[in-house]
């Protein structure tokens, strides 16, 4: 033992020295989600400021809250000195260029349009943090709360604040099909996202509405309409949260079980 422990004195070298894991900035809410399941907390030196807005976060404040929260500018980003800066698609040029500059890495993910562009986005971010195992496992959740139901499909729309509405080509699309629901966006003629009128929607209703509008709290001027409240007493009307809508990621598996629940609550 004593001659072991010389020999490594002598030849520090023939010590492997495991590779430290690399600081880690998000300037990207949904980052921050995934980031939660699979990175350890002393990698995190920093955090999008919407996960510490209670409107726009979609992971809980009182984890947000243990880490540095920046806006994205160059300043905030580089002062925290990271190794790896994960984003959305969206970078303000001035900080892509500072990064550029101090060969601070940069990785930008897209909006995730299905669960399974989602499932690769996760596996991504958790093999960036060295954490590839902790991807696969919250990867294997996502997979399991996602598998298509076999039941007949109901029409639904899910409406946002001013009728805005998720159509084909959307992550929202794809979870209400596997939850047993056909998004109705492309019946009215609507975009992948558009806004649907009020009008139309009185005029011909789905089967079920689902409304980003708080539980009997009148959202804005559409969600809280008197004739979306009168159109409850003939459509399910269901409350579906604004930050389920906001993410992917782990965000599916808390989605999907709202779904499911409404589908369920349909008994067809």
């Amino acid at each position: 033992m004593i001659r072991a422990l010389a020999l490594l004195v002598a030849a520090p070298w023939l010590v492997s020295a495991a590779p430290r894991a690399p600081r880690i900035v998000s300037i990207n809410p949904c980052v921050d989600g995934v980031l939660r399941h699979v990175a350890d907390p002393a990698q995190i030196v920093g955090i999008s400021h919407y996960s510490q807005d209670v409107r726009a976060t979609s992971v809980p404040l009182d984890w947000s809250r243990r880490f540095k929260a920046t806006s994205g500018t160059a300043e905030e980003v580089v002062a925290l000195r990271p190794d790896l800066v994960l984003a959305g698609p969206h970078v303000e040029p001035a900080t892509i260029a500072a990064l550029k500059r101090l060969r601070i890495a940069l990785v930008q993910y897209p909006v995730a349009e299905s669960v399974p562009e989602s499932i690769a986005q996760v596996r991504a971010i958790a093999a960036a943090t060295g954490h590839a195992d902790r991807g696969r496992v919250l990867a294997n959740r996502i997979a399991a709360a996602a598998v298509p139901a076999r039941v007949r499909p109901v029409g639904a729309v899910v409406w946002q604040g001013g009728g805005l509405v998720p159509g084909t080509g959307t992550l929202t699309d794809d979870l209400l099909k596997r939850a047993g629901f056909r998004n109705m966006s492309a019946a009215y003629g609507l975009k992948q996202w558009d806004v649907l009128p009020l009008e139309y929607l009185v005029a011909d209703p789905p089967r079920v509405l689902l409304s980003t509008a708080p539980d009997g709290v009148q959202d804005d001027r559409m969600t809280g309409h008197p004739a979306v409240r009168r159109l409850a007493r003939h459509i399910t009307v269901a409350p579906y949260p604004t930050r389920l809508m906001n993410c992917g990621g782990p965000t599916i598996v808390a989605a999907m079980a709202r779904l499911r629940q409404v589908r369920k609550g349909l008994g067809t």
